[in-house]
């Protein structure tokens, strides 16, 4: 885990996780067997950018946007809390009170330094190549999007309720959390051409990371410290995942018109629901205060 040094009055909040620490590449190891299973004759030295598009991209973005932020003068190790803020990172009273809503999306992009950068994209990496052949690309994205946003909506309802409006939030980790959500449920499905019993072992692994990682965050949680693990962020987007998964069938297994109309359900779903909970924390948790000037 990485540790960050920031300013106390206004303490960065960035969602943190643990890289899975399983043996070998479970992601690419269960792509393959599906792959197989399918009968596309694919082998492992025949794999290109296209087997996972969306995981690539969205790896490639994160990264674009901290090189960005190195270009533009930001810490490679420990930016400010402003250069958090400025570059989009999430905090409750920037969204409720001036209205920039934007900030729950764009926050799952910025994060606070290299090494916390580098266990959420390895992170990423990892459960984006077990997911997309499940989900498939825009699934995927998605998921990504939409649960990162439930984890950063949450964190935004929780802190501004208890009184915590001044922290910032930055990282993937809600996202990758929520994607992690998903996979529990899909790898449960009967539909899946795979093994039960490895079936089972890659969800034991999901499952496993998932505990590590929550049990990790909470322990932060009782250490005040000026760079706190957030917690909700993770509960946040690992309750979206699973909302998001509850409609959804596994994209290798099913007939393409179902599942193209389940991933419809899907993301219908789980964007009513950020829609009603906005609503929600924007009117039944008053700002408790204004942002210092400075940070502004």
């Amino acid at each position: 885990m990485g540790s960050y040094s920031t300013p106390p009055d206004f303490p960065a909040h960035p969602p943190e996780i643990l890289p899975p620490a399983m043996g070998g590449n479970f992601a690419q190891e269960a792509e393959l067997r599906a792959v197989r299973e399918r009968g596309s004759g694919r082998g492992a030295g025949s794999r290109s950018w296209a087997h996972a598009p969306a995981t690539y991209i969205l790896v490639g973005i994160n990264c674009l946007v901290f090189l960005g932020m190195l270009f533009s003068g930001v810490s490679i190790m420990n930016p400010t809390t402003q250069q958090l803020v400025h570059w989009g990172a999430n905090n409750p009273e920037l969204v409720l009170t001036y209205g920039q809503w934007w900030r729950v999306v764009t926050a799952m992009f910025v994060h606070v330094g290299i090494i916390h950068l580098a266990t959420n994209m390895w992170c990423l990496w990892n459960l984006g190549l077990l997911g997309e052949p499940l989900m498939g690309p825009i699934g995927l994205f998605a998921a990504y999007i939409l649960s990162g946003a439930a984890g950063n909506m949450l964190s935004i309802g929780i802190n501004q309720a208890f009184g915590s409006g001044t922290l910032v939030g930055a990282g993937a980790s809600g996202a990758v959390f929520g994607i992690s959500g998903v996979l529990i449920i899909l790898l449960k499905s009967k539909r899946l051409p795979i093994p039960p019993k490895e079936l089972a072992g890659l969800r034991r692994y999901v499952i496993y990371f998932a505990l590590i990682n929550f049990v990790i965050g909470f322990g932060s949680m009782a250490v005040r410290t000026a760079v706190q693990i957030d917690n909700m962020a993770h509960l946040g987007g690992f309750l979206g995942g699973i909302i998001f998964a509850l409609p959804l069938v596994p994209m290798i297994g099913s007939p393409r018109p179902l599942f193209r109309f389940r991933l419809r359900l899907a993301i219908g779903l789980l964007c009513s629901i950020l829609v009603f909970f906005g609503f929600y924390i924007s009117t039944a948790v008053a700002p408790a205060r204004d942002l210092p000037t400075e940070q502004q």
